[in-house]
């Protein structure tokens, strides 16, 4: 009953993590809806895309009356502001923003016009980052990979606090799940996404990759220590809150980025 109650709450406390990253982190899009002339238009404001052409923003607007402007410049560039309408097609309004390289990020502000009216979708600029496309057969496999060694850890914490049996196995669990996640598929990721393997330390400082990398060093301590002696379990205890809290740090975080003020490419995270 222990085992059960351990491997249930860790699969739940998994997920609602998986959640929390999904929707904190600032690549998730930004939700909302205004009134107009007793309508409401709900609308989505997407924070990252990685087509081949200029990102496409694309606001519901069935009434044919309602016209869209779009205010934008490239992020941490000396820009001046571009304005321009946005386009009818059929119940949206569309426009695609400016093409950029892999991490070069956007900053938009959309207004919907309609005679007098005047509805504001983001006061505060919503800024959109470009990336690679990341593949299904790397992408996939890092997710799962990931959370499955955030399961493990969960599972593995718990195990050692109430002094279960099986702590040393799931210690070796976790350490092997997060080096496929963490340190295999996600260099691929990277690589994918903005053309680098790591840029974590010794050799950057991106966020990401230090996240997974801080998390397998104390994973391998505590797979010394237990090597060493199997009742030694406050490591695995401490490994896994280390890991509770860098998956509380919102995904891509501190994203990479390109410093136009500088046209050179500053890589800070995933």
């Amino acid at each position: 009953m222990k085992s059960f109650l351990i491997w249930f709450f860790a699969f739940f406390f998994t997920a609602g993590v998986a959640v929390y990253q999904r929707m904190t982190g600032p690549t998730y899009p930004i939700s909302g809806k205004v009134m107009m002339d007793q309508r409401v238009i709900k609308y989505k404001l997407i924070r990252t895309y990685d087509g081949t052409d200029g990102a496409l923003i694309k606001i519901p607007a069935a009434d044919t009356a309602i016209k869209g402007e779009i205010r934008f410049r490239r992020f941490s560039s000396h820009d001046e502001w571009s304005t321009a309408p946005m386009n009818r097609e059929g119940n949206d309004l569309t426009f695609h923003l400016p093409q950029l390289d892999p991490a070069g990020k956007v900053m938009y502000h959309i207004a919907l016009v309609k005679d007098n009216q005047r509805q504001e979708l983001n006061p505060e600029p919503t800024i959109l980052r470009y990336k690679g496309y990341v593949p299904g057969i790397v992408l996939i496999p890092h997710i799962f990979f990931i959370f499955l060694a955030m399961l493990f850890s969960s599972v593995t914490g718990l195990e050692a606090f109430f002094k279960g049996k099986n702590t040393y196995i799931y210690t070796w669990c976790t350490v092997i799940t997060l080096l496929i996640g963490g340190l295999i598929f996600g260099p691929l990721v990277q690589k994918f996404s903005f053309n680098e393997y790591w840029t974590g330390w010794p050799f950057g400082y991106d966020l990401t990759d230090n996240k997974s990398l801080i998390a397998f060093i104390f994973w391998v301590v505590a797979l010394i220590f237990q090597l060493f002696n199997r009742s030694r379990k406050i490591w695995a205890v401490i490994a896994s809150i280390v890991m509770l809290i860098i998956f509380l740090i919102p995904h891509s975080l501190l994203g990479s980025q390109i410093d136009y003020t500088k046209e050179q490419k500053i890589e800070t995270g995933k």
